[in-house]
Order: C-alpha cells, then structure tokens, then sequence
C-alpha cells in the first residue's frame, strides 16, 4: 500500500483510541465523585447521630446538621447534591437495639440513637450510562448522652 491509500488511517485510529481514552477519563472522574458521596454520606450520619444523642427528642436541628447545615439552617445540602432533611430519619433504641415507637414517655430507657440516610438517589453525569440509581442506606448508632437534657437546670438544652 501506497501513502496515499493510508492517508486517513491516523485519524480513524486517533478517533477510536481517543473515544476509548476519554470513557476511562470520565469514569476515572465519575467513580471518584461516587466514593466522595459515599463518605459524605457515612460523614453525614456520624454528625447526625452525634447530634441526636445530645439534643432533645426529635429536634429538627438534628436532620439540619445531618446535612451539613446549621441548626435553623435549611433542608437541602451545600456540600452533597439532592441530599435533603427528607432523607434523614432519627430512631431512639432501647437496651437490646429495638426502635423505640414514641420514645417520649419512656424518656430513662433509651439507650442509644441511630441516624440513618434513606433512599438517597445519587446521578451520574456520564452518558449512555444509568443515570440515577439509589445508594443503600447509612446508618450510625451511637450510645445515647444527655438527650437535651441538663444534669442540673430546669430545661432542655437548645440545639
């Protein structure tokens, strides 16, 4: 073969390995945002079980911070997309782990507080993939502290 009949050869392999080396760039960069996600949501559940434990029952300040706001600061993240308060759900557990149904009347048998994230819907920006899909959920459980409730003092502790 002449060099004339091999004239388009480099730009059909170029336009072929470049397709192939641009999909791994975008999945390099894709499953990286995932694991950020995904510690992000592990993070989220530590500070919201961190704040249940100290906080009064059911607080809203509790799911705020859950997703990195302030308390009175808002229901939707800053930091992780499409994580709202409505993903975030608290559950008091007594001695041997059971969910407390209304935990308010049996305030002394509460043992621990889990903050768990549900049905957190995480997108994919890389096309011809599957956009949208649910990650499992993430709980944290830690042993429960003051509740809000102050050793020596008349009221609750605000959050």
């Amino acid at each position: 073969m002449n060099r004339r009949q091999q004239a388009g050869t480099t730009a059909v392999e170029f336009a072929i390995i470049g397709t192939v080396a641009m999909v791994v760039i975008l999945a390099l960069i894709e499953f990286s945002r995932m694991v950020f996600v995904v510690n992000s949501l592990s993070e989220a559940t530590r500070r919201g079980a961190r704040m249940a434990v100290v906080c009064p029952l059911n607080d809203p300040a509790i799911a705020q911070v859950t997703v990195f706001n302030a308390p009175g600061g808002g229901g939707n993240s800053p930091i992780v997309a499409g994580l709202s308060t409505a993903n975030v759900a608290v559950e008091y557990l007594d001695q041997n782990g059971n969910v407390m149904g209304n935990p308010g009347g049996a305030f002394t048998q509460i043992r621990y507080a889990r903050v768990r994230i549900n049905n957190f819907q995480h997108s994919l920006f890389v096309p011809l993939a599957i956009s949208t899909f649910t990650l499992p959920g993430y709980p944290s459980t830690l042993p429960r502290e003051s509740l809000g409730i102050p050793r020596v003092g008349a009221g609750p502790l605000a959050c």
